[in-house]
């Protein structure tokens, strides 16, 4: 017992004398630097959560063993000569890392001091999403780069359906660079930034005037959505103005970046109703009892905590835990004069002083491989260093406070459950599965603003109109008027913006001289440049080359290119009774009476005495009872059962037939038909003719590039007269043009038609430069005009006129022809059905022949040839003999064999 005991007592001992020769290979007090602006913000809850977090890592020996974490703050005071004077200090007392600076400004400077020097340099609050690790390698941002920030917000955009951002920043890397992520994001989703309003630097702003000048420049445009990436000072200031200039009203939207809800978090001055219906984001951190003791024990503090000041906290432990790594892996915590720094000579610069620490690389390394539960959350880093799961708190400032209306992580997108009840699923980023609770807007409503107004600067909409020289139903100018425009296009563009919720004050301006009709693709152009036009209204048609560039509204009325040609009546023809079929389908039907005919005469020969006489009266029978049979006025009667069941299919044949021949007949007797060598668009390309269009139309680059037509067949009309004159006298063999024109054309000319159908489908629309939210709206309104029947009324008005006593369709003379396509099914059907009687009917007949001629077998037999034709001539009359008469026969040659078998037997002597 006493071994034993004693035995404990030496190892102990041993032990002991282990543990205190490793904590004397540690140095007493370990440095940490940070560099603040005590006098801002994120500088008063910074301090606060290292001293916190200072205090928790030396009250636990396990982290640092015999070591004391010390940080040390140096006071930037928003200056960033002190931040850099700061940071040269601590590099001569022997720093292990440093925590900031500030602002992604003097990140920028001198993470170039950390890479020579190898000190890791780590921040909650520079957050610039160009702040590279292969540009910076000793740079470790440890809260979420903005570029989340910036992709969350461009999905809330995209979420609400707006398009056009106003960007309202400072002039710094922070605020500028995320700026630039916020334009790609959105650019990936069709938004953009439309306007960027750059501010000075928020450490120099002491006045209001460069904001209020902003300000009044953003009222005056269209653009309502405005986005506000910059500091709390400066942010204070542009509500306090925007208030002031009337622009936290209704359709405003105002989205702030984290400087908002971190300000309002703070308990620092802020007027929360003033701010009412504005959007803001936090970074996320979900809810734990870790949190909620550091909530705890932040109470009584000169600031209120906020998310910074839990990033703050857990940025002192990651630095903590990775020196417990290296120093629990044998590493020591050493520093070296850089040999680069000791070369260069100055006579007040002591830079020999600043220390290269050694270990640095490996202290990198351990910070990179955090993996730890924190304040907020999971603290990890991914392979590009960038921090996992990012998320963010949606929040809306509604009546003196602030409201949580949802969530948005990298993982999940929006959503009004937290982040961390997706992580466990798979990424569904479907716009079904992104949602937001309802949100106050500025001015109190709960509907969300469109984004956009007509800029308030008393400019009227231009809107570009073709000056046409022909076709005036569509647009035309109203007695020489400058800018009095009517038509068709004109009444559907009015009736339009009267639907629309807001004024759309506008004016007309002409596009073209009046003489001929101008080219609508210069007409696009032109809205497309923003220069001379902001919208095209006429008859524009929507094709695929105009759509690159410009936004079309929904179609309002139906086009496509036609093919008109002259055309002559066909019901004049004395042989119109023939075209019903074609002449193969004549020549089928003719055949098929012929053979069915002749079929039944086979099967009812021999049993039938009306298929029966002479040569002459049997092909009589034939010809008269098969064509007979087209009117059901047959007067023979069929007795085998074969031919009833060729007479039955045929029958239902002809009714099929006839049925259809009346239809077709009654309908090109009763209907008009036209007739022309132009079939239709096929025709017209195979032929050699040359082919009209309409001056200024897109027919002529379609025919030449889609149907290759050689450009030297194309003759270029200006009028629906010239249409007409160039149709009558040869010019041209056909003219290709819009449905609509075409209509228009042939209600004044009668002796014209389409040709087969459209071969093109499109329709006419509005005009508007691309991403425009007023073609959006427009295409509702048009919409509305088709459900309520306004926009048929306004084409009775103007285009339903005709002063043809019969309007001229697109049926072609030959296009109700019924040809042997349409029945080579029955066809099939009775054919099959003949050969199979007939096949019957012949095994029937000579197996009859077989049984009933047994005593040619008993004769003598002569020559092979002259036996097989004396069989033949044998067969081919009991063929053409009467069923019963050969029985008769076969009765008789019977009966005489029978008595001549008896009397032989009663002559026989016995």
């Amino acid at each position: 017992m006493n071994c034993v005991l004693l035995s404990f007592i030496v190892l102990g001992a041993f032990l002991g004398l282990l543990s205190e020769g490793a904590s004397s290979s540690r140095p007493p007090v370990i440095n940490v630097g940070a560099i603040f602006g005590l006098n801002t913000m994120y500088g008063q809850t910074a301090s606060i959560a290292f001293k916190a977090a200072e205090d928790d890592v030396n009250s636990d020996p396990t982290i640092l063993g015999g070591s004391k974490l010390r940080i040390m703050i140096s006071d930037a005071q928003r200056s960033g000569f002190l931040s850099i004077m700061g940071a040269l200090q601590f590099m001569e007392t022997d720093v292990v890392a440093i925590i900031g600076p500030q602002t992604s400004i003097m990140a920028h400077v001198l993470s170039h001091l950390a890479n020579e020097l190898t000190v890791p340099m780590l921040s909650f609050t520079a957050l610039d999403p160009t702040l590279s690790p292969l540009q910076f390698p000793f740079f470790v941002q440890t809260a979420p780069s903005d570029l989340f920030l910036m992709r969350a917000i461009s999905e809330m955009i995209t979420y609400y359906g707006w398009s056009d951002v106003v960007a309202l920043y400072n002039d710094d890397d922070n605020s500028r660079n995320g700026i630039t992520a916020l334009g790609d994001e959105l650019e990936e989703r069709r938004c953009k930034i439309s306007y960027k309003a750059v501010l000075p630097l928020d450490v120099v702003i002491t006045s209001p005037t460069e904001i209020i000048e902003e300000l009044t420049k953003i009222r005056g445009m269209e653009y309502r959505i405005i986005v506000v990436n910059t500091f709390p000072n400066t942010g204070k200031m542009i509500f306090e103005e925007a208030k002031r200039l009337g622009m936290m009203e209704k359709g405003y939207v105002w989205i702030a970046t984290t400087w908002l809800s971190s300000l309002a978090d703070s308990d620092l001055p802020l007027d929360l109703k003033s701010l009412s219906g504005v959007l803001t984001l936090r970074l996320h951190t979900p809810d734990s009892r870790k949190k909620r003791d550091f909530s705890a024990r932040w109470k009584n503090k000169t600031i209120g905590l906020n998310v910074y000041g839990l990033y703050a906290y857990d940025t002192v432990w990651i630095i903590a835990q990775a020196l417990k790594s290296l120093l629990e892996a044998g590493g020591n915590l050493t520093f070296s004069h850089d040999a680069k720094l000791s070369s260069l000579k100055g006579e007040a610069l002591n830079l020999s002083a600043l220390s290269r620490f050694d270990e640095g690389p490996q202290l990198l390394d351990y910070i990179m491989r955090t993996k730890m539960s924190g304040l907020t959350g999971p603290v990890q880093f991914h392979k590009d260093r960038s921090m996992v799961q990012p998320s963010y708190d949606i929040i809306n400032v509604v009546d003196g406070g602030v409201r949580q209306i949802g969530y948005w992580s990298n993982h999940s997108g929006l959503s009004v459950a937290p982040p961390e009840t997706f992580y466990n699923n798979p990424s569904n980023r479907s716009s079904s599965n992104q949602h937001l609770m309802s949100v106050t807007w500025p001015g109190g409503t709960s509907v969300t603003p469109r984004g956009w107004v007509f800029p308030n600067n008393g400019k009227l909409l231009r809107i570009g109109v073709p000056d046409r020289a022909s076709f005036k139903d569509f647009v035309s100018r109203v007695n020489g008027s400058s800018n009095k425009v009517q038509g068709y296009c004109i009444d559907v563009f009015e009736a339009a913006v009267k639907l629309l919720s807001y004024p759309v004050p506008h004016e007309f301006i002409f596009f073209g001289d009046g003489l001929q009709n101008p080219n609508y693709n210069d007409l696009v152009n032109k809205v497309t440049n923003g220069v001379d036009f902001d919208a095209a209204i006429g008859d524009i048609a929507i094709v695929t080359k105009r759509t690159r560039i410009v936004d079309y509204t929904q179609p309002y009325i139906e086009s496509g290119l036609v093919v008109v040609a002259p055309v002559t009546a066909l019901n004049e023809n004395p042989w119109a009774f023939l075209r019903p079929f074609t002449p193969p389908m004549w020549a089928v039907t003719a055949s098929f009476f012929m053979v069915v005919g002749a079929v039944i005469w086979i099967l009812e020969h021999r049993t039938n005495d009306e298929f029966r006489g002479p040569p002459r009266r049997q092909i009589i029978t034939i010809l008269w009872f098969t064509f007979s049979t087209m009117f059901f006025s047959h007067r023979e009667n069929t007795t085998s059962t074969l031919g009833r069941m060729v007479l039955l299919i045929w029958l239902f044949v002809v009714l099929i037939i006839t049925s259809s021949y009346t239809a077709s007949l009654t309908s090109m007797l009763t209907v008009q038909q036209l007739n022309s060598p132009i079939k239709g668009v096929d025709t017209l390309i195979s032929s050699s003719g040359r082919i009209g269009f309409q001056v200024g139309s897109f027919a002529e680059n379609y025919m030449i590039d889609e149907l290759n037509i050689a450009r030297s067949r194309l003759v270029a009309l200006g009028s629906p007269q010239e249409y007409a004159t160039a149709l009558q006298n040869g010019t041209v063999a056909a003219i290709v043009d819009e449905r609509p024109y075409v209509d228009l054309f042939l209600s004044d000319y009668c002796k014209f038609a389409i040709r087969g159908q459209e071969f093109t489908r499109c329709g006419w629309g509005f005009a508007f430069p691309r991403d425009s939210p007023l073609a959006v709206d427009m295409s509702t309104a048009i919409l509305g005009l088709s459900e309520t029947g306004e926009l048929q009324r306004i084409h009775d008005r103007w285009l339903s006129k005709s002063n043809c006593s019969s309007p001229h369709g697109s049926q072609s003379g030959d296009s109700e022809q019924l040809n042997v396509h349409s029945f080579w099914g029955m066809f099939l059907v009775c054919g099959i059905a003949c050969l199979v009687a007939l096949f019957i009917h012949f095994i029937k007949i000579v197996r009859n022949f077989i049984k009933h001629k047994p005593e040619e077998e008993e004769k003598d037999i002569p020559s092979p040839v002259s036996s097989r034709l004396k069989k033949l001539q044998t067969f081919l009359a009991y063929v053409d003999e009467k069923e019963e008469e050969s029985k008769r026969k076969f009765k008789r040659k019977r009966s005489s064999l029978s008595m001549n078998a008896n009397s032989s037997i009663s002559s026989t002597p016995i």
